[in-house]
């Protein structure tokens, strides 16, 4: 079987297109409708750019090679004598496959086996399916909202046949516009992503429903994202990385290896270790090592600071 044009437009607006390559969360290049090099579909870099219908055909490809088998398998029912098979209803593997590329677990989710036996089972019912399919709402051990919500409109695809509303036609927004969200973030993720843009310096107003588009614009001109004031996958993935890499940074004193001073004042750091003797060398070489790691690890976080001052420079640290 394969992902209907519907369960591919659902599948899109769960995941974000992004036609420009992106660094996500973890600093993987990442394009399309999420698709990184270990797809073994496309390798994206700085400056890639695909169109929709190149992103459509990209993902439709992930899906066949290695998304749409796993998913028909672990789907398909045998009646009679066993020998028989039942495939699923369109919807049905829309919804699963929906699952598969989120989670990657079709073939060891208790949901699957509960759905199969609809039916045939006493006691079997599509509530249970639905509750056992909410179980995977989880991401780092926290149960997070987006995924609340996308297990519930896989529910209603899986059970109902009832597919999300389309995608949003991704166009250019007009100077002094209200930026748009391009995903479903939910109320609480809202706040947090404007209140994160302001504590950055970028101005969105004063609602995070309304955010302004020109502050969103000045993001994403500095982090080398297309430049829209739309915000999504990769405006948020971007804003995510500014968020985190300050905490990576000051983890050399939360380890004990600084004090704590060393996440405000690290040249202070640096001579407090000197003074330390021999416990203080191995201290500060441990600190320039994790400085040098973190610091390339989060090149595209430095290249966003100095882009202004030295342009050619944060090429250099994004072409990597």
């Amino acid at each position: 079987m394969q992902t209907s044009a519907k369960g591919i437009a659902a599948l899109e607006e769960e995941e974000g297109v992004v036609l420009r390559a992106y660094r996500c969360p973890a600093g993987i290049w990442t394009i399309g409708a999420g698709l990184t090099a270990a797809s073994g579909i496309v390798r994206p870099k700085a400056g890639m750019v695909i169109t929709e219908a190149q992103a459509t055909n990209l993902l439709q490809r992930a899906l066949r090679e290695k998304y749409e088998p796993a998913v028909e398998t672990a789907m398909a029912r045998f009646i009679h004598d066993g020998t028989t098979v039942v495939r699923p209803k369109q919807h049905e593997f829309d919804a699963g496959v929906s699952f598969q590329w989120n989670t990657g677990a079709i073939k060891r989710a208790s949901w699957v086996k509960i759905w199969v036996n609809l039916g045939k089972r006493r006691g079997s019912e599509p509530d249970d399916v639905r509750r056992s399919l909410m179980q995977w709402t989880k991401g780092g051990g926290k149960v997070l909202p987006g995924l609340v919500n996308r297990r519930r409109r896989e529910a209603d695809m899986l059970l109902d046949g009832v597919y999300p509303h389309g995608i949003a036609e991704p166009t250019p927004l007009p100077v002094h516009a209200i930026a748009r969200w391009a995903l479903q973030p939910t109320a609480s993720e809202r706040v947090e992503a404007f209140m994160a843009f302001e504590a950055l310096g970028y101005q969105l107003g004063v609602d995070p429903w309304s955010p302004w588009a020109d502050g969103i614009r000045k993001f994403q001109e500095d982090h080398a994202l297309t430049v829209d004031g739309i915000i999504g996958r990769a405006t948020l993935s971007t804003l995510q990385r500014r968020l985190d890499a300050p905490k990576a940074a000051a983890k050399p004193a939360a380890a004990g290896l600084l004090p704590a001073a060393a996440s405000t004042d690290i040249g202070t750091a640096y001579v407090d270790a000197l003074g330390a003797s021999g416990a203080g060398w191995i201290a500060l070489g441990l600190v320039g090592l994790w400085g040098a790691s973190t610091a390339w690890r989060y090149r595209d976080v430095i290249a966003a600071k100095i882009a202004r001052p030295i342009p050619r420079l944060a090429t250099i640290l994004r072409s990597f």
